[in-house]
Parts: structure tokens; sequence; C-alpha cells
């Protein structure tokens, strides 16, 4: 941490130093950069309708502007045929493929939820990967598990389910849920932030315990809209910030690109939903920006979360603004997958946050690990993440302390979140 007690002048010295330090390694980088170094980039659209013939007419409009098709979660993916029709379509047309069978959940009784179980995925997977080759990507697994603890209703849970994970079930799970509502029911004092995130990893750690028998070897997607660094320490291999809900597409990308970079993970984005009604999805100027943004900060994977149906619309939610966006973003950028400076793919300033400090950093008075509201941290963090933001723009990381990754000797100016600037 550093130290406040400094005399003033020293400080503006070091920053006088850092600063003309980072001038010459930018100018080094913009006369050394390679033009030609090229790293993989799979830029695509998120199918999530009813039918084969939806799924092939998708494909059909965008195979020659993309070269991703995600099959998400849907009627389609759980009929073990209707997934083989069409990946088999989409790699004909040139595409590579990631899959998303859902959640897992073996103790469904109803035969209407009876695709939870998995019955046939894992050898499917198994048998693609065979079949497919390098053009399977990887499974999407479950969705936004770090936004999806930070908005639950935890209070009804607790009173709902205290009496059933209070009995003698014995699964992980079972454990797992009856301490944390033995831990809320003696009363988690505000704080213990660190018992949330080991709560929040073992949780997540399930997921990928789907069978008593070993899952197939395959990389493992998500995406979220907060607390990215700790969906990856859960075990996802590659986690998809999602762009939309009025949030800053700057911020989104300083969080899962920090989260990422530190625990030597890939990374990517999703443009979703700015509105809960009609029209959905951003405009495609906006959607655009947003993918080109990612682009100059290093993104894997970018793609469109095509969801749900409009009336009269044959393909989803995406309209011609959103598919032209799509094909002048290949054109421009994707195809040539030329990086010009500046590069900005590893981010040369940092911000650390508390550890395990699980705030969803959307607002002011955010929650913490859905169990509390904000803290005396929560204004000093969004005050000087403001400032880094509107300063650094997409050069920032927002990183957390944790001594298994540190910072130090991997960015060029390193801030703290209680630093006065």
């Amino acid at each position: 941490m550093k130290s406040e007690s400094k005399q003033a002048s020293s400080l503006i010295l070091i920053l006088i130093v850092t600063l003309t330090a980072v001038s010459f390694l930018l100018l080094q980088n913009t006369v050394n950069q390679d033009p030609k170094e090229k790293k993989p980039l799979y830029v695509g659209v998120a199918f999530q309708g009813n039918t084969t013939n939806e799924a092939k007419l998708l494909i059909d409009r965008v195979k020659d502007y993309t070269n991703l098709f995600v099959v998400g979660s849907s009627p389609v993916s759980r009929n073990e045929s209707m997934m083989t029709n069409v990946c088999d379509y989409a790699v004909a047309a040139g595409l590579n493929i990631i899959v998303n069978f859902g959640y897992y959940d073996p103790f469904v009784s109803s035969d209407e939820e009876a695709f939870r179980r998995w019955p046939w995925q894992h050898s499917w997977v198994e048998a693609a990967e065979s079949k497919y080759g390098d053009r399977i990507l990887g499974v999407y697994y479950d969705d936004e598990p770090g936004g999806i603890t930070l908005d639950w209703d935890w209070e009804e849970f607790f009173s709902e389910y205290s009496s059933y994970f209070s009995g003698s079930g014995n699964t992980t799970l079972h454990k797992i849920y009856a301490r944390l509502i033995a831990a809320n029911a003696s009363g988690i004092e505000p704080g213990d932030y660190n018992l949330e995130a080991s709560y929040f990893a073992e949780l997540l750690g399930l997921t990928f315990d789907h069978t008593n028998e070993e899952p197939p070897e395959i990389t493992t997607f998500t995406s979220d809209y907060t607390l990215y660094w700790f969906d990856y320490l859960g075990g996802y291999d590659v986690i998809l910030a999602q762009l939309g809900w009025n949030h800053t597409y700057v911020q989104d990308i300083a969080l899962v690109r920090g989260a990422a970079r530190q625990q030597e993970k890939k990374w990517g984005v999703i443009a979703t939903w700015k509105y809960d009604e009609p029209p959905y999805l951003d405009s495609g100027k906006e959607i655009y920006k947003q993918m080109v943004g990612a682009y100059q900060a290093g993104a894997t994977y970018i793609m469109i979360f095509n969801y749900p149906g409009l009336e009269g619309n044959v393909y989803g939610v995406m309209q011609d603004e959103h598919f032209l966006a799509l094909e002048q973003f290949w054109k421009n950028v994707a195809a040539s997958n030329v990086r010009t400076v500046p590069d900005l793919r590893e981010a040369d300033v940092a911000l650390v946050l508390p550890r395990n400090y699980g705030w969803g950093m959307r607002t002011i008075d955010d929650r913490i690990w859905g169990m509390w509201g904000s803290d005396s941290k929560s204004p000093q963090i969004w005050s000087i993440s403001r400032k880094l933001l509107m300063k650094y723009g997409l050069r920032l990381d927002i990183v957390y302390d944790d001594a298994a990754f540190p910072v130090v000797g991997k960015y060029n100016l390193i801030y703290y979140w209680n630093d006065s600037i």
C-alpha cells in the first residue's frame, strides 16, 4: 500500500520520472511493433432460436463476415440430433463453434427438465472434438454466476430454504449451503469478504463436477456483467464481459482484461441488452464502437447476443444495422487482424482493489457479494476508479490485491484503491 506520508515534492518527482518512462516505452512500442503480428480473433453471434432452420438462416446471413457461431441454451441445444445438425452446418460454412447446454442438474424430477441431467452431452463433446477438431472452441456453461450472486435475493433464499438445507443432505452443494445459512443465521459481519469469496469459489467449482464420471477436457466459457475476477478463480477458462446494461464498457474491459491477464486466462466480450424491452440492443453504431474498443484492448472473442426475437424479424433481435456493424467490423478490422499503434492489448496502468472485495461497481451504492450494501470503501473506490477511467481509458486494468497474482513488475503505474489523486 502506498504511504500518504511522503513529501509532495517526492511524489511529483516520482510521477515525472514515471511518466517519462511511460512515454519512452510507448515510443519504443510505436517504433518496434511488428504490424504483421497476429493472435487468434473470433467474431460471431450467439444463437438463441428454437429451430434448426432458424439457426441455418442466421448462419447463412453472417457466414461471410464472421468466423464463430455460438449455439446458445435453447431447444436446439437440448436435442442431440438438432445440436449435431446445426453444428455440422456451421462448420461446413467455415465457422468455429461454441456450444451451450445450459446448466447441469442431476436432481430434476420433471420430464420437461430431464435435459438438465445431461444424458448425452459428455459423449457428444468427446465425439465433437474428434469430428470437428479445432473448430469446436469449447463449451459455454451456466450464465452470469457473479451477477446472479450479486443480485440474488438472499434474504428470501435463507427464509425459504433454511429448513431444507439444515437437514441431513450429504451432497457437496447441500453442505455448502448449510454452512452459508448457518453463517448468515449467526450474522456474517460486514467486511468478512474472504468468507464470502470462499463460498463463491466452492459453489462455482461444483459447476465443473457434473457427474461422477470424468468430464471431457475442453475450454469452458461463460458470460457475466460483474465479478469476473472471481469467475476465473472458480474455474472458468474464458469470461465474456457483457457490454450493455448502460454500463461503461471501458470499465467492463478494465475488469475482465485485468482478471484474465493476472490469472493468465483468455477473455472476450458479448454485446447484450441495453434496454429490457424492444429493441433491446444498442444501436449498430454504438455496438461497432464497443467491438473496436474490445479489439484494441486485446479481446480474443467478440460477439453479439442475438435474443429474443422481434416481431416480424426472422433473424432474432439483430436488425439490419447490427448485421451491418458486424460486417463493417469484419471488413475494417477483423479480416486483416493487423493491430496498429497504440497497441492496448496489455494495459500499462492498474488500479488495485481490496482483496476479495466483491463489490459490483455499477453504482456508488452497489451491493457487496449480494449480502451487504456499500461500505466505507465504496465511495473511495468509486471516486478513484472514475478518475482513472477518465484519464487512462483502455490503458487501465482493474485488479485485486492477491498475493497469488502480484501486480508489481507488470504495470508501469500502479494505483491502490485508497490512494489520493
